[in-house]
């Protein structure tokens, strides 16, 4: 049987709940997240499995750390769980297309299927879907919000501040 917990932390991108699956991070959710579970599936509330995942959110907050060393218990497909293990290979300040990564999964022509599963995301930020771009450097979905997304990316330096403000234009 599998026991589940959860805490929610300040970030400056507002509230993060935090779940743990058996005492392994297994989401990551922002305020108003689309395909954010229902509160309720959470489990408990209880800190005490989240200490190192909330060291590394604070370092990278800082600036101080710019990739995350933690373990993950991701649920989703086989396709869903290739496409998340890619975008942690994206590095911090960079971008990656939805083709790209469909062709680094060897999978040409699957960047359709590729934004369905990053959309599907379960742990934001740590998993950085917010690094993948449309082809033409535009700001696209993001489960946590355009206008976060455009903050992330400004704040690892891979946009500028003015870029992508309704979903159009290049970031760079």
């Amino acid at each position: 049987m599998t026991s589940r917990s959860h805490t929610v932390v300040d970030s400056p991108y507002g509230p993060l709940t935090l779940v743990a699956t058996d005492g392994v991070l297994s989401a990551l959710y922002m305020t108003e997240q689309r395909h954010r579970p229902p509160q309720e599936t959470f489990g408990e509330v209880d800190a005490r499995p989240f200490g190192g995942v909330i060291d590394q959110l604070d370092e990278y907050f800082a600036g101080e750390r710019t990739e995350f060393d933690l373990p993950l218990l991701l649920h989703g497909t086989p396709f869903q769980r290739s496409v998340w293990e890619q975008l942690r290979t994206i590095p911090y300040g960079e971008t990656r297309s939805y083709g790209q990564l469909a062709d680094a999964l060897g999978k040409s022509g699957a960047s359709r299927a590729v934004g369905l599963a990053n959309g599907k995301n379960p742990v934001g930020i740590i998993v950085p879907c917010h690094r993948v771009i449309g082809s033409t450097g535009s700001l696209t979905g993001y489960g946590g919000g355009l206008d976060r997304k455009q903050r992330l990316l400004v704040f690892e330096g891979a946009a500028r501040a003015d870029a992508g403000r309704s979903g159009a234009g290049t970031l760079f």
